[in-house]
C-alpha cells in the first residue's frame, strides 16, 4: 500500500507536469499572436474607433505602452484560444478523485459555463461598446477633445468583459442551487422583485458610472435569471420524480443464547460457596 507522504507527493507532482503543459500551451499560442499584436489590439478598439468624433484618436502616455498593450491583449487572446486544454489538464487531476453521478453533472456545468462566459464576452464587445460608445460620443461637450489612454481602454475593457462573463453565468447558478437542493424553483420565483432590485445594484456597482452600461447588464442579468428558473424547473422535477434512496433497516436486536436459563437464588449461593472453597484448597499452607 503506497504511503501517503508518498502519494501526496505524487499529487504535487501531478499538478505541477500539468500547470507546466497548460502554461506551455498557452506561450504556444502567444507566440504564434505576437507578430499580430498591433493588429489585434486594434480590433479590439474597433468600437470605440468607429465611434470617436472629428479630432478624437487614442494615445499612449506611457514610454512602453505602445508595446505592451499590444503584448496584454495577444496574452489575453492566447489564454482564451488554450483555455480548452487548460480545463482539460485540470479536469484530468481532478476527475480520478470523482464519484460517476459527480462527473456527469460537473462535464455539463463547466462547458455551459465556459461558452456563456464567452457570449457574455461577445455580447459586450457587439453590442454594450457600440451602445456605450456611442452615446458618450454625442453628450461630450463642445470644444472638448476625446483622447483616450490605451492601457486605461484596456483595462476598461477588460473590467466589462469580466463583468458580463460573470453575469452570464447566472442560469448555472440557479441550476446548481436546485439541484443540490439549496434552494427550490418556488423560493426562487419568491425572491424575484428582490433579483431584480440586485440586478441594478450589481450593474451599477461592476460597471462604469454610466446609465446605458448600467441598464445593459441590469437586463440581461434579469433575463438570464428567467431562464435559470426556466431550466431549472425540469431539474427539480426529475429530481422529484427520481427513487429515492431507502435508508438502510436497523439491524435486529441480537437474541440471548438459545440454552441460556437464569439461575436461582439457592443455585446462585450454592455456587459461591463452591468457588471460595475452591479457592481454599487451592491456596498453599503458611510455612
Amino acid at each position: 500500500m503506497q504511503a501517503p507522504e508518498d502519494s501526496f507527493l505524487s499529487h504535487l507532482i501531478e499538478l505541477r507536469d500539468r500547470l507546466i503543459r497548460a502554461l506551455i500551451a498557452i506561450g504556444i499560442v502567444f507566440i504564434c499572436l505576437f507578430p499580430w499584436a498591433k493588429e489585434l489590439y486594434a480590433l479590439l478598439a474597433q468600437p470605440l474607433l468607429a465611434t470617436l468624433p472629428q479630432g478624437g484618436q487614442m494615445i499612449a502616455t506611457d514610454v512602453i505602452g505602445v508595446f505592451l498593450v499590444p503584448m496584454k491583449v495577444a496574452l489575453m487572446l492566447a489564454f482564451l484560444i488554450a483555455l480548452p486544454y487548460v480545463l482539460y489538464q485540470v479536469w484530468a487531476f481532478v476527475a480520478p478523485g470523482l464519484y460517476a453521478h459527480e462527473k456527469r453533472l460537473a462535464l455539463p456545468l463547466v462547458t455551459a459555463s465556459v461558452l456563456l462566459f464567452f457570449v457574455g464576452m461577445a455580447f459586450a464587445y457587439f453590442l454594450v461598446f457600440p451602445t456605450v460608445f456611442g452615446f458618450m460620443s454625442q453628450v461630450a461637450p463642445e470644444g472638448v477633445a476625446w483622447m483616450t489612454d490605451i492601457e486605461k481602454y484596456l483595462s476598461f475593457v477588460l473590467t466589462t468583459f469580466v463583468a458580463f462573463g460573470v453575469t452570464f453565468e447566472v442560469p448555472v447558478v440557479v441550476v446548481v442551487m436546485v439541484y443540490a437542493g439549496i434552494v427550490e424553483v418556488a423560493k426562487l420565483r419568491e425572491w424575484r422583485p428582490y433579483m431584480i432590485v440586485g440586478a441594478f445594484v450589481v450593474g451599477a456597482v461592476f460597471t462604469p458610472p454610466d446609465v446605458i452600461s448600467q441598464l445593459m447588464m441590469a437586463i440581461p442579468l434579469c433575463l438570464l435569471f428567467e431562464l435559470g428558473l426556466f431550466l431549472a424547473r425540469f431539474v427539480g422535477e426529475r429530481s422529484a420524480h427520481a427513487t429515492p434512496i431507502d435508508p438502510p433497516a436497523p439491524e435486529a436486536p441480537r437474541s440471548p443464547v438459545a440454552d441460556w436459563t437464569p439461575l436461582s437464588a439457592q443455585q446462585m449461593d450454592a455456587a459461591i460457596k463452591d468457588l471460595g472453597a475452591q479457592q481454599n484448597t487451592d491456596r498453599k499452607p503458611e510455612a
